[in-house]
Formats: structure tokens, sequence, C-alpha cells
């Protein structure tokens, strides 16, 4: 068998590297460890090999005209590629593209001599690079619309003139009514501003025989809050006198004052307190005036002070066998005396001592309930046992008054 060495078989071609035989490829293939024009390879040290290669190299560089004329020989092999799909398209003019930032190139630092003991805290020639942070990844195409959600409005109505116009002309008459009553109100004064419109006299003028007894006097009158500093009292009626005229039952100067509006009938009872230390005698004049008259003479006493003078204060009711049996002109401590002109009556008061004690300077219930009034009937609250009684009466008799005073329906 010929020795391989001495050339029976044909050995690769020094152009392409291929055995004989074996079909031309379209290109050149490289194989591993090609390193042509390096220096130190096989092909750069000579030989037939690196011959014959830098031979073809020359071929492939000097293209289809050089050395003859013969065919070009491609200078790579391309692998075949996935098709790419299509492009999403241009996006919209409102989201520009992103921003490609230039590749950074780190530059390897001059080795220089570090000193002694000092630390270097850059990157090392040859480091890994520090992981990436990656950005939010951008969104291709039309943008959503954020969403909106939209309250419904209720209709608005369209404004009448005419609506406006009744509204304000209601308003108007509104606070003219309101005004109204408050003026008359405060013209009319502070005891009657309640009381109800002066019709029926003549059948309020009757109430003296037409009214139970117990219903113009009652057995018993609590006086929440009536007593000095707001405390209660609790009077228990000892005595009624029988109904009479006033010649007997009232001081004859007191009597000439009232004689403008007649004295129809006279009725009296007299009361003491929870403790039976005091006594006050109350009653009631029925006059023969109207209306008109009753305002006349409250206005004049109201404007001459003839409530508060002493020698216009009424008389006491004593009755014996009770504690109000010493209860006469001299024990007479505190005293009232009101006009009132939605019934035609006259109601006063007159309170005392139950122990039969005189009374050197007896006051008006007005001065004697003032706070911090020294004197005797002050101190004693006799006062506001006068003022406290007169007052129930009289708002007892404004109840029983009132459906007798209305007009017929």
């Amino acid at each position: 068998m010929p020795s391989p060495a001495a050339g029976s078989q044909a050995g690769p071609d020094a152009a392409t590297g291929l055995f004989p035989g074996a079909p031309a490829p379209s290109g050149t293939v490289r194989a591993a460890g090609d390193v042509r024009g390096y220096a130190g390879s096989p092909a750069a040290a000579g030989g037939p090999q690196g011959a014959g290669r830098r031979a073809g190299e020359g071929a492939r560089q000097d293209g289809p005209g050089a050395a003859g004329g013969g065919d070009a020989v491609p200078a790579e092999i391309t692998a075949r590629l996935r098709p790419v799909p299509g492009s999403p398209g241009p996006l919209p003019a409102q989201v520009p593209p992103p921003p490609v930032a230039p590749p950074v190139t780190p530059a390897h630092r001059a080795t220089r001599r570090q000193p002694v003991g000092a630390v270097d805290l850059g990157p090392q020639p040859g480091a890994p690079r520090p992981p990436a942070h990656f950005a939010a990844p951008q969104h291709w195409g039309v943008p959503e619309t954020p969403a909106e959600t939209t309250t419904r409005l209720r209709p608005v109505r369209t404004r009448r003139p005419a609506r406006v116009v009744a509204a304000a002309a209601c308003l108007v008459l509104g606070a003219g009514l309101v005004g109204g009553a408050v003026t008359g109100s405060w013209l009319t004064g502070g005891a009657d501003a309640g009381a109800a419109a002066p019709t029926g006299y003549a059948e309020a003028r009757g109430l003296w025989h037409s009214a139970p007894v117990d219903t113009l006097f009652p057995p018993t009158i609590k006086g929440d809050g009536a007593g000095p500093g707001g405390a209660d009292r609790v009077w228990t009626r000892v005595a009624v006198a029988p109904d009479s005229g006033c010649a007997q039952a009232l001081d004859p100067l007191l009597l000439k004052a009232l004689e403008p509006v007649g004295c129809l009938r006279l009725v009296r009872a007299t009361y003491t307190d929870a403790t039976t230390s005091s006594v006050t005698t109350v009653g009631m004049l029925f006059t023969e005036a109207d209306a008109p008259a009753m305002k006349a003479l409250r206005a004049r006493f109201s404007n001459e002070g003839l409530a508060d003078r002493t020698d216009l204060m009424p008389r006491t009711y004593s009755a014996e066998g009770t504690v109000a049996a010493g209860f006469g002109d001299r024990q007479r401590a505190s005293w009232t005396v009101r006009v009132l002109t939605d019934v035609p009556v006259v109601v006063y008061a007159v309170s005392g001592f139950a122990d039969g004690r005189t009374v050197a300077d007896p006051q008006p219930a007005g001065r004697a309930t003032v706070p911090g009034a020294t004197n005797a009937p002050a101190q004693a609250g006799l006062g506001h046992e006068a003022k406290g009684i007169a007052d129930r009466v009289e708002r007892g008799l404004r109840r029983t008054a009132h459906p007798a005073t209305e007009p017929p329906r």
C-alpha cells in the first residue's frame, strides 16, 4: 500500500481546505481555530496551507476582475432568520418614543500606586457591570382614555318673575304683621299682653255670682318660686267674706279714687302661709264701667302712682276663730292694687303678720320685693305674699272669664 506521505492520496485543497470529492460550498466556511492574518498563526508563518489561504483571501479581496476574472466567492454565510412580525406602526403624536441613552463605556483608569492604607472604591478593570434597573414598560398604541364619573344633575327650572314677586310680597306682609303684633303688645303693657279682647263685659261682670267660690278663691294656692329668692310658697284659705258693697270694705279715699268706674260688687277671702306666720286678704271689685273707662282708670293709677300711696291701702278681712282674727288696719305691712282692662275688675291684696304685731312703715309690694331691701315687710317676705296671691287669683279670674268674653259663634 503506497504511503500517504508519498502523495498516493490527495490531501485537503490548499485554497478551500476541503477534501477532493466534497461538494463545493456556496461560500467559504471558516474552520474553528482559523486565525489568519494574526501574527504567529500558521498562515502568517508560511507553509503550503498558509500560502493557499492567502491566495484565496487575495482572490476574495480583488473581486471579480482580479487574478484572471474568476467567480467571486461570498465573504460570509448568513443564517436564515425567523420572520419578524409587522411593526405596530408609527407612534401617536401625543406619546413620543422613549429616548435611547447612548451606551456608557467605562474608561479604564490609569493604574497608579495607591498610598498605603487607601481603599479604592471605584470599579476595577474587568469587574462585572452592576445590575441595571429596568424602567417601567412602555405602552405602545393609542393611550387608554381615563375613566370619568359624572353625577347626574337635576334640571334647573326656569324662574318665573310672577312667583318671585308673590314671594317678596308675602315676606313683606309677614314682616308687617309680626311687627304690628310686637308693637301692639308693647303699647298695651305686660300684664294684659296675653289677655283676651275686651268684649263681653256684661257676661264677665256677672262672674261674682255665677262662678263658684272655689273657682274665684281656691282653697289652696300653690306659689312655685313666689317667695323670696325664688322659694316655693303654699297658701291656705282660712276665711271667705260674703259678697258686699264697697262702702264698708274700702278706705274712703280709695273708694273715691275708684268712683269713676263704680262698684257693682266686692268679694274677698283671707289666706295664710304654711307656717301660719303671715296672713293676706285678697279681693275682687267688679265695676260697672266699660272698656274705655277701665283703661282711663288704669292710666290714672299708673301716671299718678296711686297704687303705691299708703292712704289708698286696701283694708283687711279678719275672721274670728282663725289665725287672721287679729288682722286689722294697723297690722297691714304690704299691698298691691291692679286695674284690669280685659275684664271690669280691680284686684287687690294686703298682707301682714299673723301674731297681730303692728307695722309702722308699710311698703307697697313693688318696693318690698326689690332684692336687697332692708325694711321690715321686705325682710319678712310680706311683699312676696301679697304679690304672689294677687297674681294667682288674677290668673284664675282670666281663665274663668275668657269663655264668657268670647263672641258667640
